[in-house]
């Protein structure tokens, strides 16, 4: 039943997702191959009417996939803010950290994301967690030279 689900939510097939997990609640923190849960990969995906459901379900927030991202570190790699919204506000771990160290903010500084930097800072984001690297995001941001993160930080 996980591979016609995970089918679904590729599918963007909302009535079918809702359906497989009417019947069977205990899918909800269930992993895919790759440890995708259906939060994972709805959020990722950015299908948001998948997420709103998944979420009106009180699915894991902080679940890692296989890399040991959550889905807000998917979201603010990929760019889609209203999920990121959507997920700190369900209560996310803006300061949950994956394999390498890094968090939700790292990724948003690194792939150049101002207005997800501006809203995870505005819900708690510790600038100063290092990755494993030895870096804070601050000097990740240096180093790669985005000067609109850099003055976001410098402000904040």
């Amino acid at each position: 039943m996980s591979e016609k689900l995970f089918y679904a939510i590729r599918s963007e097939d909302l009535n079918s997702v809702k359906e497989i997990l009417k019947k069977d609640k205990s899918l909800i923190n269930v992993k895919d191959q790759r440890g995708s849960t259906p939060l994972l990969l709805a959020t990722y995906y950015g299908f948001e009417d998948i997420t709103d459901f998944i979420l009106s379900l009180n699915p894991e927030l902080n679940e890692k996939d296989g890399s040991g991202n959550t889905a807000l570190m998917g979201v603010c790699f990929k760019g889609h803010e209203s999920i990121a919204e959507k997920l700190i506000k369900a209560g996310a771990d803006v300061n949950e950290t994956n394999s390498t160290g890094g968090t939700a903010l790292h990724f948003a500084a690194m792939f150049n994301k101002v207005n997800l930097v501006k809203l995870l800072l505005k819900n708690g984001a510790d600038k100063t967690i290092k990755d494993n690297r030895g870096m804070t995001v601050v000097e990740q941001a240096e180093n790669q030279g985005v000067k609109e993160i850099i003055e976001i930080f410098n402000s904040n």
